[in-house]
């Protein structure tokens, strides 16, 4: 199939832009890498091995799950099922992003996905509810949380105990506080109002009711479902299905 069925083409120019957009969050990722390089060496491993795992891994929430079923002895299936309960997010992220991602060519669309988090995801999201298609902002701004990520991993195995507990000064608010201003300045149509509370308070429930980490899964599904069956009528699509890139 020639490149030329392909129609979106990322913009090195925008992905500079995108890189220096999520710059400003980036600084928190390098927090919470760090307290994940300093659990990861006492869970017994070693900085090389921490940092090698923040590399290829890159999915904070899932990297601590895992510490937690660490040991002398790992059992595989465990760590597989934690991580894919804490991950299956993304299964409803990357299909919320197929209008974008069928125009671009296979080895693109999952060299993308590789960087896909929750706040380039979200950016992206707005941005297209806003009528502007634009990947650009899961390359650039992925790539800058991902050396975030790393580069806090590598501070707080080698440094350990400079910044223990990042909770302690709000840190862990910063991403959450993010995306809710990514809901705020999206479109507010009483169906993207129905689906973020439906979200929003089944999350609440699981948070309150079931294992640790269902909030996330049982959220986005709880959501995805309304969105689903609740379709937008195909007018308030049509400017998305034509638009903006690179203009």
């Amino acid at each position: 199939m020639s490149g030329s069925y392909y129609s979106y083409q990322l913009q090195a120019p925008r992905v500079r832009t995108e890189f220096f957009r999520m710059l400003p969050i980036s600084l928190f990722v390098v927090a919470f890498g760090a307290a994940f390089g300093l659990a990861s060496t006492q869970a017994g491993l070693s900085p090389f091995e921490s940092i090698l795992m923040s590399v290829t891994v890159f999915a904070g929430a899932s990297q601590f799950g895992a510490l937690d079923l660490w040991g002398a002895e790992v059992s595989v299936i465990p760590v597989l099922v934690v991580v894919f309960a804490i991950n299956a997010r993304h299964l409803l992220m990357g299909a919320s992003l197929y209008p974008m991602l069928k125009d671009v060519s296979p080895g693109r669309r999952y060299g993308l996905l590789l960087l896909l988090t929750d706040a380039n995801w979200a950016a992206c999201a707005q941005d297209y509810q806003n009528g502007r298609r634009n990947l650009e902002v899961i390359l650039g701004g992925g790539f800058v949380l991902w050396l975030a990520w790393v580069i806090g991993t590598a501070f707080g195995a080698y440094f350990s105990g400079l910044l223990q507990n990042p909770e302690a000064y709000g840190l862990d608010m910063v991403l959450g506080c993010f995306l809710l201003t990514m809901v705020l300045g999206g479109k507010k149509t009483p169906r993207v109002m129905v689906v973020w509370l439906t979200a929003g308070v089944t999350s609440y429930a699981a948070w309150r009711w079931l294992p640790a980490n269902m909030h996330v899964v049982v959220g986005a599904l709880a959501g995805g479902v309304i969105g689903l069956f609740w379709l937008e009528p195909r007018s308030l699509n049509s400017a998305e299905e034509g638009g903006e890139h690179g203009h």
